[in-house]
């Protein structure tokens, strides 16, 4: 009875903390001893796997799929990557897109989503910009009704004189075929390609027109108006500061505004898309690197939940999803998040979470009741998908203190896999568990905040997590040939 009371005391605390880990800004969390007895994993398992990996049987059908692709080169795999902060920036990710796409071929970006827009950090293989103001809300808010969806990220606006940019950065991701993710799936935005050079900016300088009276001076005008004389004389193209009466000067401004665009330089695409349950597509558009977006103007409010590009070649999609802050609660308090998960066609879903409940300071079995929560409603979307998740990483609080949460964590997810039946790679250990933490940071593989870590470290756990998924991929091709 005690625990259940100290659960649900600690479930109420979660709700209405907002001491979250953002890979933006790191609050720093009280650190107060752990006032319970940590089990260490060592005297859980006698034997750890040598990659890692818990219950691999469970990834049989995600391998045979794998296998009939690298024999024939005949289809396409999807993974699906959910996680937080440590998934949003695409670093750990990508380097395992890299490495999935030289072995089995390279199908294309994924899901992708204007995070810029949103205001927040984002994967370097795409660019988005907007002439727009746009509306964001991160699902580690509370739901109130905006359109949370496949990003985990509402983005909306009630503006229908925007446009969207989409540029890839990477070569190596030209694609033709894009798929586009909305609420109810309505068709809000159109395709199109630009007649001239635009360069899109959502808060261009506000800029107002002074005329200059008899006896005024550009010190004086500037006091006026808050600014400065250098920043007048630049505007003007002004070489010294010589004025007269009856002129005109532009006075730059603190404010911003929109900027107006003429939406005739955009040439729609002469292209009807293909309506599916949950998105719409474009399909064998001319290979490109960029492509705008432009309101459907039969609608008055517009939201986006991503974008999927694709190229016609099979191989691997490698789709990452991550929201700064996001624990297995926060995904679960929107449906649209699991409905549209079938956009993306999963072969295998990995999901590496955690690391926020750890910084709640969340028990052990409610950390876990949630967990189990995400699930049921992950498989009642997706019951045949296998799962793969991984344990939190080693963290510290506060930049010093030893974060034994993410031990405990680490040993609810192994322990429960079975029954359960879903793998797990044991990231925490992969990396030598808290007593590493120096190690780590000679190495530099982790960041100031002592929670996050650095581009190197990410790829570090991309090219561990890669090499283990294919240390158990050659098992079952062993397994296969002695049958």
């Amino acid at each position: 009875m005690t625990n259940k009371i100290f659960c649900f005391f600690a479930l109420l605390v979660s709700m209405f903390s907002f001491a979250q880990t953002d890979s933006l800004e790191v609050n720093e969390i009280d650190s107060l001893v752990v006032e319970q007895q940590l089990i260490s994993l060592d005297s859980l398992h006698t034997s750890f796997p040598n990659s890692g990996i818990y219950n691999s049987e469970f990834l049989e059908v995600f391998w045979q799929k794998l296998n009939d692709l690298e024999l024939h080169q005949n289809r396409k795999i999807n993974i699906v990557h959910i996680g937080d902060s440590h998934i949003q920036a695409d670093l750990m990710t990508d380097m395992l897109r890299q490495k999935f796409q030289e072995r089995f071929g390279n199908a294309g970006l994924g899901f992708v989503f204007p995070y810029s827009l949103a205001k927040t950090n984002g994967s370097s293989n795409v660019r988005f910009s907007s002439n727009g103001n746009w509306n964001s809300l991160r699902n580690i808010y509370p739901n109130d009704g905006s359109p949370v969806g496949l990003s985990g990220i509402a983005l909306f606006t009630n503006q229908n004189d925007f446009v969207i940019e989409l540029s890839v950065q990477n070569q190596n991701y030209h694609f033709n075929h894009l798929k586009i993710i909305t609420p109810g799936n309505k068709t809000l935005f159109e395709l199109a390609n630009a007649s001239k050079t635009v360069v899109l900016k959502s808060n261009l300088p506000k800029t107002i027109t002074h005329k200059i009276k008899s006896g005024e001076t550009l010190s004086g005008i500037a006091q006026q108006y808050k600014t400065t004389v250098d920043k007048i004389k630049k505007a003007n193209g002004l070489k010294n500061n010589l004025i007269r009466a009856g002129a005109s000067l532009k006075i730059p401004t603190r404010e911003t505004q929109p900027q107006k665009i003429e939406m005739t330089d955009f040439i729609p695409l002469d292209s009807t898309p293909f309506i599916s349950e949950y998105y719409y597509e474009y399909q064998n558009l001319e290979n490109t690197d960029k492509i705008y977006l432009t309101p459907n103007k039969e609608h008055e409010i517009f939201a986006l939940n991503g974008i999927v590009l694709e190229n016609n070649q099979t191989g691997v999609l490698y789709h990452s999803i991550g929201v700064n802050g996001a624990k297995y609660s926060d995904y679960s308090k929107y449906p649209l998040f699991f409905e549209q998960l079938s956009v993306l066609k999963p072969d295998l879903i990995i999901i590496s979470l955690g690391t926020n409940e750890a910084f709640d300071k969340l028990c052990d079995q409610c950390f876990y009741s949630q967990l189990e929560e995400f699930l049921n409603t992950l498989r009642s979307k997706e019951p045949n998908v296998p799962l793969l998740l991984t344990t939190p990483p080693p963290s510290l609080f506060k930049r010093k203190y030893p974060n034994h949460y993410v031990e405990t964590y680490s040993s609810q997810i192994i322990n429960n896999s079975l029954v359960n039946r879903y793998s797990v790679w044991d990231l925490y250990r992969a990396l030598g568990g808290n007593q590493s933490m120096s190690k780590l940071i000679k190495q530099g593989f982790i960041a100031k905040d002592r929670v996050h870590y650095s581009s190197a470290g990410y790829k570090e756990q991309g090219i561990l997590l890669f090499e283990a998924l294919m240390e158990r991929y050659q098992h079952h091709l062993n397994q296969f040939e002695n049958k």
